[in-house]
C-alpha cells in the first residue's frame, strides 16, 4: 500500500519552516495518541504516520533527499537503510514525554541536550583624551580572563582520552519524571544537561577546559567616538566550557575630561576670556581649535557670554553626518593686582561713565537698576 505524503499527513505546505511543522506535530500527536485513544488501532497507526512525517521533516538531510525522491529515499537500500516503520514506537506507542521533549523543548530553544556554556562577555573600560577619540587611535590593552585550556583543547579530559556518554541519560542530557498522566523532563543531575561526563579530567584545567590567563589586544578606537560609545570585539570575551564558543569583549569608552573643550555631540565648547578694554574697544585674539590656533575678532561693546562660532572646528561623529562647530563663550575679565596709576585712570573711567551718559554706556544697568527700584516701590504700596 503507498504512503500518504509526509506534508499532507501534518496538513501543512511544502515550504512550512520548521517551526509550522512542529506545531502541526504536537496538535496531531495530542489528537492520536494511543493513551489518549486505548484500543483503537487506528488512531495508533495515524499517530506512527505522524511521527514518522515528523522526524523526516524536521531533519534537513532527510528532508530534502524526501523532496528530491519521495518514500523511495528511506526504503532498504537507500538514504534510510531500511526506513523509520519499526524503531522508536515499541508495543504501545511512544509516550507524552517524547511530545513534549520533541516539541516544547525544541520550540521554546531547550532540546534535549543542554549545550555547553558559551563564554561570559567581557567589559573594559578605555579612558582616551579628547584628541584621540576625535582622531582615533590603536590601543593595547591587556585583560584577565578564561581561556582555552592547551593541554586538553578545551575539552576538559586528560589528554589520550575523552567524554564519555553519561550512562544516567544515556546521552540525551535529560532525564523524565512521571507525574500522573503527565512526563516532565529536567537536566540529567549526573552530566548537568550535557549528555556526557569526564571520567578522567585534564590536570592543567580540571575538567572545565578552560584556564585564568591574560591576554593582550590591540584596538583599533575609530574617530569621532565620545563616552559611553562601546566597541565590540567577537569571540575576545572569556572561553565557553568545554569547548563551547567565546563570549565578546565589549570596550566602553571614557573621555577624559579636557582642560579646555567641552564636547556636546558634534560641537566644542571653550571659553574665551576678554580684558575689559578689548571688550569694549574691540580687537583680535587668538583661540585654539584641535587643529591649532586661528584669529577670532572680538567687535567692540562685547558683553560677557557672548558666543562666536567658527564653523567646521568641531568634531565628526563616528556615526557620520557634517563635521560640528567651535562655539566660543567670551568672559570679560575683571583686572587684578592694578598698580596706582590703573587704579586712577579706572576711577576717573568710572566717574565719567556715572555722569549724563552712563545711561548709554550701561544700559543693562540701567535697566536692572530701574526693575529693582520698581520692585521695591510695589512692595511699599
Amino acid at each position: 500500500m503507498a504512503k500518504s505524503d509526509y506534508y499532507e499527513i501534518l496538513g501543512v505546505s511544502k515550504s512550512a519552516d520548521e517551526r509550522e511543522i512542529k506545531k502541526a506535530y504536537k496538535r496531531l500527536a495530542m489528537k492520536f495518541h494511543p493513551d489518549r485513544n486505548p484500543g483503537n488501532a487506528e488512531a495508533e497507526a495515524k499517530f506512527k504516520e505522524v511521527k514518522e512525517a515528523y522526524e523526516i521533516l524536521t531533519d534537513e538531510q532527510k528532508r530534502a533527499a524526501y523532496d528530491q525522491y519521495g518514500h523511495a529515499a528511506f526504503e532498504q537500500g537507500g538514504m534510510g537503510g531500511g526506513g523509520f516503520g519499526g524503531g522508536g514506537f515499541g508495543g504501545g506507542g511512544a509516550d507524552f514525554g517524547d511530545i513534549f521533549g520533541d516539541v516544547f523543548g525544541d520550540i521554546f530553544g531547550g532540546g534535549r541536550r543542554q549545550r555547553a556554556a558559551r563564554g561570559s562577555d567581557l567589559r573594559y573600560t578605555m579612558e582616551l583624551t579628547l584628541e584621540e577619540a576625535v582622531r582615533g587611535v590603536t590601543k593595547e590593552i591587556r585583560i584577565p580572563t578564561l581561556q582555552e585550556c592547551e593541554k586538553c583543547d578545551g575539552s576538559g579530559a586528560k589528554a589520550g582520552s575523552k567524554p564519555h556518554t553519561c550512562s544516567t541519560c544515556q546521552g540525551a542530557g535529560q532525564v523524565q519524571m512521571r507525574q500522573g498522566f503527565f512526563a516532565v523532563q529536567q537536566p540529567c543531575p549526573t552530566c548537568q544537561g550535557r549528555g556526557t561526563v569526564i571520567k578522567d579530567p585534564c590536570n592543567a584545567c580540571h575538567g572545565h577546559g578552560r584556564v585564568e590567563k591574560s591576554k593582550t589586544l590591540s584596538v583599533k578606537i575609530p574617530a569621532g567616538v565620545d563616552t559611553g560609545d562601546r566597541i565590540r570585539l567577537s569571540g575576545e570575551g572569556e572561553a565557553g566550557e568545554q569547548g563551547a564558543p567565546s563570549g565578546d569583549l565589549y570596550v566602553q569608552v571614557s573621555v577624559k575630561k579636557h582642560a579646555i573643550f567641552e564636547r556636546e555631540e558634534s560641537n566644542l565648547y571653550c571659553e574665551v576670556p576678554v580684558n575689559f578694554a578689548m571688550a569694549a574697544l574691540g580687537g583680535e585674539i587668538e583661540v585654539p581649535t584641535l587643529d591649532g590656533r586661528v584669529k577670532l575678532k572680538i567687535p567692540a561693546e562685547t558683553q560677557t557670554g557672548k558666543l562666536f562660532r567658527m564653523r567646521g572646528k568641531g568634531v565628526k561623529s563616528v556615526r557620520g553626518g557634517a563635521v560640528g562647530d567651535l562655539l566660543c563663550r567670551v568672559v570679560v575679565e575683571t583686572p587684578v593686582k592694578l598698580n596706582e596709576k590703573q587704579k586712577q585712570l579706572l576711577q576717573e573711567l568710572g566717574e565719567s561713565l556715572g555722569g549724563p551718559a552712563g545711561d548709554t554706556n550701561s544700559p543693562r544697568s540701567k535697566s536692572f537698576f530701574d526693575g529693582v527700584k520698581k520692585f521695591f516701590d510695589d512692595l511699599t504700596r
